[in-house]
């Protein structure tokens, strides 16, 4: 005996001629649907003979206590930090959370945005690549949405964002070289495709030239987050200027083999002092970390954080009020950093 094939939510979007999130609307009540495109919805479900599953959605106010979350890039230890974070914070609070990625470049945001919303989501949380923001920030107002971006740079204004003040941490570790005694400090890590590294070396550069600093483009690499390039980029880079006392590297993975680089070639790391001591060389180092403070390397360097994880706490808050009151005032939440100095 055949069994007949389940009608699915897809099949009446197909039937009707609009996308799976306009067929959420109608049977959801929300967004702006015209009166045309709700009866052809309503067709193509009573000649298919769809029957909608209202188990997820639970009786207080038609909530289905489900979050979406579309990660660009979940192998990225700052979107795996932030969704544990997140996921962690929701949980506690009774929610569950619908995890999807977007694609690196957020090729994929839109549909899976549409995908969250087909099954009821009551909220979606962007993280990642915002390349597409105004397109996906039209689909949530059109479809009642609440909505809120997470990212680890951002050049957007008019939506509900968190993210870290990338710009604050490099003048802050700068700084602390400068006080420190350092005046021919370096740069090591990130491509310069990269909007969080953009935000960082304009940090940097900034904080040098207010205190009058030399600047030289040549002591500003680009490098792979790859231990072996660091190692090598920074032994080529103190050979060529011996000068240079002080390196900021782009992340931890670059500090680590930065660090390697420098033992290597015989030079000490550390921030005791500028000066060689019993004939031997001291090159500080500093980087950006974005775990917590218990959680950093045991090198000893200068670090300023911006915890993805609790990143991830803030968003969860930020979303959950989105919820209550998807038509209040946007906000931009920037997370300020930390510096913690290791001898």
């Amino acid at each position: 005996m055949a069994i007949a094939k389940k009608v699915t939510i897809n099949d009446v979007a197909s039937a009707a001629g609009v996308s799976v999130s306009t067929v959420s609307l109608v049977l959801s009540g929300k967004g702006r649907i015209s009166t045309a495109t709700g009866e052809r919805v309503y067709q193509a479900i009573d000649q298919l003979g769809f029957v909608r599953n209202r188990q997820a959605v639970s009786l207080r106010g038609g909530q289905t206590g489900v979050i979406g979350l579309i990660v660009g890039d979940l192998s990225s230890p700052f979107y795996a930090e932030l969704t544990a974070g997140l996921t962690a914070a929701l949980e506690s609070q009774g929610k569950m959370v619908f995890l999807t990625q977007g694609g690196k470049r957020g090729e994929q945001m839109l549909q899976r945005f549409e995908t969250l919303v087909s099954q009821g989501v009551d909220g979606v949380v962007i993280a990642g690549s915002v390349d597409r923001a105004t397109e996906l920030r039209e689909k949530a107002a059109e479809t009642g949405t609440p909505l809120v971006f997470a990212s680890r740079a951002s050049y957007l204004d008019e939506v509900d964002i968190i993210r870290p003040d990338n710009m604050k941490a490099a003048q802050l570790v700068t700084e602390h070289l400068i006080r420190r005694g350092h005046q021919r400090i370096a740069w090591i890590g990130g491509k310069s495709s990269s909007l969080t590294r953009a935000e960082r070396v304009g940090g940097y550069c900034a904080t040098l030239i207010k205190y009058g600093l030399p600047f030289h483009s040549e002591w500003v690499l680009e490098c792979e987050s790859s231990q072996k390039q660091a190692a090598e980029e920074i032994a080529g880079l103190l050979r060529h200027n011996p000068t240079i006392t002080a390196v900021v590297c782009y992340n931890s993975v670059i500090a680590m083999g930065a660090w390697f680089g420098l033992m290597r070639a015989g030079i000490q790391s550390g921030e005791d002092s500028v000066e060689s001591y019993f004939e031997q060389r001291v090159v500080s180092l500093a980087a950006f970390a974005d775990v917590a403070e218990n959680a950093l390397d045991d090198l000893p360097l200068t670090w300023v954080t911006n915890p993805a994880r609790e990143m991830g706490q803030s968003v969860a808050e930020r979303i959950l009020q989105r919820i209550d009151n998807v038509q209040g005032s946007i906000r931009n939440l920037i997370m300020p950093p930390r510096l913690v100095a290791r001898k």
